[in-house]
């Protein structure tokens, strides 16, 4: 991409380096100095995005960059500023405060009404600014004084407010690819003048490759690590894998180059735990701790499949698989792999149900299409005279107040009367929620006056509990779950003395062969 002139009423850009001191690490010695060394993120820079505008037209507007550690935030914001001629303003929202800011707008508007130059104000970890911040900022940012580029790891729609996350671009940033980690590696072993190159080092192919692997999207952690392996030893040497497992006490991931087998592994372990296969899906675990994976990449996927693949038919499942990675964070490897084994066959021998999955999805999908359908009336909260007069609040029935603790009031929007997005399954805990809202049904139906037919409905009698001592019902004495076998079907519930269905028992588990 050609240099874009700055501004003549602009003064010029400092050099990104200017500070940069053979002392300090790698990774920050080899930050890219123009865009052209920029690594990865090749989506940010399509026509139309704000990127793309600030270097072909000069135009830059606040944006949020939103991404994971070392994919390039806060070289981004630098580049930009440098590209177009703007001065560059930077402030941790976790060390500085509002007389900082306002200094920063001061000289901003100085500068601004003397030559015309403009400001980008960068503000790292911008989700830890707290709101006596943010509202010093928004001034700035709204009159044009600044321009603001935050960086943040944290979703900005939950840390930001929303005036001033309006009038910034959130930008996404993706974790880099391997193929830009290992061109990043390849850069540093090379530069003679900021990283290693004036050292004669090399490294394999093989190590290029599962250091990328290793570095899991995060190009600081890579050359970290290769700094690491460096200091270990002599000029001109060549750097293999066993340099780089003995520099960080841990075993790399044997990858291709395409990186298919991390994630075959993976595939092979979350379908083994979803396919009830304990044998599998221990096996698959090993092989991946064996080919030097993070055993928090493991925890990632089981969490994610103990939501997912078993979700409600055995709610201690996800419990038992967060508790079993803080576990590891607390033991460490080796004894830590002891809690991993022990999640790994509770959640490929737990009963499996996606149905709160299909029930997210169909929730997303329903708001997507009415994204604004109208809270009904009653649901809103009459905060001031104003609201109450127009009635919100009116006519809501408090659940607690009721003789069976709900009442037949709607809630959801008109659009949505009636819908049903979640429907429990045949196993394990699924099944007693199901009793609960075939209760709750019959119940409000009753109270409703609606037609019904009696035989469909459960005792009007208290909500089913589960049977003590299986744990699957709120106040239950915490003994472990009885659940049927998949595929077993339940006895038919024998009818009440009312004419109700009554709720089906537990089905019986037979006591281990003490031999």
């Amino acid at each position: 991409m050609p240099p874009r002139r700055p501004s003549p009423a602009a003064p010029a850009a400092p050099g990104l380096f200017a500070e940069t001191v053979a002392a300090a690490p790698l990774a920050h010695r080899m930050r890219p100095r123009s865009l052209e060394e920029y690594a990865g993120q090749r989506q940010l820079f399509a026509p139309g995005t704000p990127v793309h505008d600030a270097i072909e037209r000069g135009v830059l507007t606040s944006m949020i960059l939103w991404g994971p550690p070392g994919t390039g935030k806060t070289t981004l914001a630098r580049l930009l500023a440098q590209r177009i001629g703007w001065v560059f303003e930077p402030f941790s929202a976790v060390s500085e405060g509002v007389p900082r800011l306002r200094e920063i707008g001061a000289q901003a508007k100085g500068r601004l009404l003397a030559s015309g130059a403009r400001t980008l104000l960068f503000v790292d970890e911008i989700h830890r600014l707290n709101a006596a911040q943010q509202d010093a900022l928004l001034p700035m940012v709204e009159d044009g004084t600044v321009t603001l580029v935050g960086a943040t790891t944290e979703a900005p729609s939950f840390e930001i407010n929303a005036a001033l996350l309006s009038r910034a671009r959130v930008v996404v940033l993706q974790p880099l690819e391997p193929e830009a980690i290992r061109a990043v590696l390849a850069r540093a072993l090379g530069d003679a003048e900021r990283g290693l190159g004036a050292r004669g080092l090399a490294a394999t192919d093989e190590a290029l490759d599962a250091l990328a692997a290793w570095a899991d999207g995060d190009a600081r952690r890579a050359l970290g690590a290769l700094e690491a392996a460096a200091a270990g030893v002599d000029d001109g040497a060549t750097l293999d894998v066993a340099t780089f497992e003995t520099a960080l006490q841990k075993r790399l991931p044997r990858h291709d180059k395409s990186g298919e087998q991390h994630f075959d592994l993976l595939s092979a372990f979350h379908k083994s735990l979803r396919g009830s296969d304990v044998q599998a899906s221990l096996y698959w675990m090993a092989r991946a701790i064996e080919a030097g994976e993070d055993p928090m990449t493991i925890f990632r996927r089981a969490i994610a499949m103990a939501a997912e693949d078993v979700g409600l038919a055995d709610p201690r499942a996800l419990q038992l698989a967060v508790a079993a990675r803080d576990a590891f964070h607390m033991l460490g490897a080796p004894e830590g792999y002891l809690p991993l084994a022990e999640m790994v066959v509770y959640l490929a021998s737990a009963p499996k149900s996606n149905r709160v999955k299909v029930a997210l999805d169909a929730a997303l999908d329903a708001a997507r299409e009415t994204p604004n359908a109208p809270v009904p009336v009653h649901l809103r909260n009459p905060v001031t005279r104003l609201h109450a007069g127009l009635g919100y609040g009116r006519g809501y029935r408090y659940a607690h107040d009721e003789p069976i603790g709900t009442a037949a009031q709607q809630h959801l929007p008109d659009a949505l009367r009636g819908a049903v997005f979640y429907e429990p399954g045949p196993f394990g805990h699924e099944r007693e929620i199901a009793k609960r809202l075939e209760w709750w049904a019959g119940r409000l139906a009753r109270e409703a006056g609606a037609p019904v037919d009696p035989a469909q409905l459960p005792d009007v009698g208290a909500p089913p509990r589960a049977s003590a001592g299986t744990g699957d019902a709120p106040d239950a004495d915490g003994g472990a779950p009885v659940y049927d076998a998949p595929g077993a079907g339940a006895s038919p519930p024998a009818p009440s003395a009312r004419g109700a269905a009554a709720p089906a028992a537990p089905a019986a588990v037979p006591s281990p062969d003490p031999s």
